[in-house]
């Protein structure tokens, strides 16, 4: 029994079957080669072979779900190869020395978990668009300056996009349509500013923009409404205030923005708790902060310093009068200004039209 398991460890369990490098298309399968219930996987596996560039296999990709490629030093896959990966769900092709995607990986219409980090890639082919199945986009560790501006258009299914330690500027304005991505991690980059449309990420629970140090200096009032953000990483950037709206993030159970020159919130209301951060930026929204300040009309104004009310007489000094006011604290009202036919004669009717001779009377 003991060997029994060992050999189905190295197996994969009996739900992989593995066709180690050069194995033909049948790769010791039975008659049931194409039953999808008694077949789940199928595993191409060349990784940490230490190939600068790939053979040329004559033996079928078309049953492959499964391909990795990764820990070699291969500059670059063939169109032709990627292209007959027809039913390929998981390409793994980490820690390589790749300069570039082949365009065909956009007929990887299956491609669900695509594994791209440790490489020398500068950008992204736009057929990635095409790759709509895809649920999970690892681009770690590159030299990537900039992502497909539509890349959000079309992966409506992407659930996690990690593209850290770049040298991303920006994340394309079509990530606010990533409706069912969960998990975003974009920190060690440059990133100046986070795209408009935040909010609309409804589903995103995990968001991580630290260490892009001087770049990043504001974040968008759409942050504080990601309905489901539980960890929210800002730390080592150049942000000095948090967006008001971000009192409303009440799933919010994991928060760091160490190493910002944060006034507000003060970092020690920060570092006391989270809900202490919610209250105070809540507070502010409501405006019954403690900074808060309370909107005047020019009416009150007036009667507060004297300079507007009926009730003032001549010579009664205020209890103003040594406040500093937008007016002078010596002036006073005009005896009577507040009458009505005081007033009247300040109408903008009166002040603007013609002039009429008064009738002669014989």
């Amino acid at each position: 029994m003991r060997d029994m398991a060992e050999r189905r460890s190295r197996h994969g369990h009996g739900h992989a079957n593995v066709v180690p490098f050069g194995a033909g298309a049948g790769g010791g399968l039975q008659h049931g080669e194409h039953d999808q219930e008694k077949v789940k996987e199928k595993k191409l596996d060349m990784s940490g072979m230490s190939m600068d560039t790939l053979p040329h296999l004559t033996m079928s990709l078309g049953h492959i779900t499964t391909l990795d490629l990764s820990n070699n030093n291969l500059e670059s896959i063939p169109e032709s190869m990627i292209a007959r990966l027809l039913n390929v769900v998981v390409l793994d092709v980490r820690s390589n020395q790749l300069k570039s995607l082949p365009n065909s990986i956009g007929c990887l219409s299956k491609l669900r978990v695509l594994n791209v980090s440790g490489n020398l890639l500068q950008s992204l082919p736009a057929t990635i668009e095409e790759c709509r199945a895809l649920e999970e986009l690892n681009a770690n560790f590159n030299q990537l300056t900039r992502l497909p501006d539509t890349l959000g258009f079309e992966l409506h299914s992407l659930r996690r996009l990690s593209v850290n330690s770049n040298k991303l500027t920006s994340l394309p304005f079509s990530t606010s349509h990533m409706t069912a991505l969960r998990a975003l991690d974009a920190r060690l980059n440059c990133i100046r500013a986070l795209p408009e449309g935040l909010e609309n990420l409804v589903n995103l629970e995990v968001l991580n923009v630290s260490q892009n140090f001087h770049f990043l200096r504001e974040l968008p009032y759409g942050l504080g409404l990601l309905t489901s953000l539980r960890e929210l990483d800002i730390s080592y950037n150049s942000i000095s205030v948090l967006p008001d709206s971000m009192g409303c993030l009440a799933k919010l159970n994991k928060f760091s923005a160490v190493g910002n020159p944060l006034i507000c919130p003060p970092m020690d209301i920060v570092e006391q708790s989270l809900d202490a951060m919610r209250t105070y930026l809540s507070s502010r929204m409501n405006g019954t902060g403690v900074n808060a300040k309370k909107k005047k009309g020019w009416l009150p104004r007036m009667v507060k310093y004297n300079t507007f009310s009926a009730r003032m007489t001549p010579g009664r000094k205020s209890a103003h009068d040594n406040s500093e006011g937008f007016l002078m604290s010596d002036y006073r009202s005009l005896n009577g200004a507040a009458s009505p036919g005081f007033l009247s004669m300040l109408s903008p009717r009166r002040l603007f039209s013609p002039r009429r001779d008064s009738p002669k009377h014989h």
